[in-house]
């Protein structure tokens, strides 16, 4: 038996220890193989980048954890540049089924970047009504919005000092899974108290939003784990994103030298085959 032969008869296991290897030595050490920062998500960055210390950010986290691979990249990244840039977030849900997650990821951030609950940032949590409730927030947040999260009345906190209305804001992302998301921000958002908007969004959806992108609807668009990945580069600081798209590209390279080399093993022994013929 050669040795193309020998290969070809490999045992599978093997093969499968491999490309799981692969997949998991990256996600513990990730190196940050080259990403190319695309126009869409250098326009979110850099709009947050350009507000003075003390601005208005609004963080709707719209998505549950079913999305937490893609999304919660996403939050983590915005969050540390918000915080670094000294901004005012606010941060809200309009998903029911997110709610805890998302005020962990924004307890979490403002924990590592040492901000204070209340005075560096709120969390609204969710309420009822959807469209409803942002046209709510839009002539009145003390309205829309009674107490926090914890019971807090929001009347009372620093962090909303001088923030009535959404016209108050200066910049809102919406980190989407769906409906309601980007668009609902846009339409009963937007349209109405004329704030700027950008987006963040699960891969399969992305294509969906990109009419919004170019209309210039909304002045930016964070796609999917490559887009939390690229906010990662952007910010300095590479966290799961990197690590999962490391993972990605790496296990995709082995099985495509794994399906050449077994191409090159089987060509090699079928020659060794006719050749074994022609001598009998």
């Amino acid at each position: 038996m050669t040795f193309a032969d020998r290969m070809l008869r490999l045992d599978r296991r093997i093969i499968f220890l491999l490309v799981g290897l692969c997949t998991l030595i990256p996600l513990l050490y990730p190196v940050g193989l080259a990403i190319n920062i695309s126009s869409e998500v250098r326009g979110v960055y850099d709009y947050i980048d350009s507000l003075p210390e003390g601005s208005v950010f609004l963080l709707s986290l719209d998505f549950d954890p079913a999305s937490k691979p893609e999304l919660y990249p996403q939050a983590i990244a915005l969050l540390r540049h918000a915080f670094r840039k000294n901004l005012r977030v606010l941060g809200m849900t309009l998903w029911v089924s997110g709610t805890g997650m998302a005020e962990q990821v924004i307890g979490q951030v403002a924990s590592e970047m040492g901000k204070v609950n209340g005075k560096d940032y709120v969390f609204f949590g969710w309420s009822p009504g959807v469209s409803a409730i942002i046209i709510s927030m839009g002539q009145d947040l003390y309205k829309a919005f009674p107490s926090d999260y914890y019971g807090r009345p929001t009347n009372t906190l620093a962090v909303l000092q001088g923030v009535k209305t959404l016209r108050d804001v200066n910049y809102v992302v919406s980190l989407a899974a769906g409906t309601a998301g980007i668009e609902t921000w846009y339409v009963f958002g937007k349209d109405k108290y004329r704030f700027e908007l950008g987006g963040g969004c699960t891969g399969v959806i992305a294509p969906g939003l990109y009419p919004l992108l170019r209309s210039g609807q909304i002045n930016g668009l964070i796609g999917g784990l490559r887009g939390a990945a690229e906010y990662e580069v952007l910010v300095g600081k590479k966290g799961r994103a990197v690590a999962g798209m490391d993972a990605q590209s790496v296990t995709h390279f082995t099985i495509i030298i794994l399906v050449g080399l077994c191409n090159v093993f089987y060509f090699l022994s079928r020659s060794a085959q006719r050749r074994s013929e022609q001598h009998r």
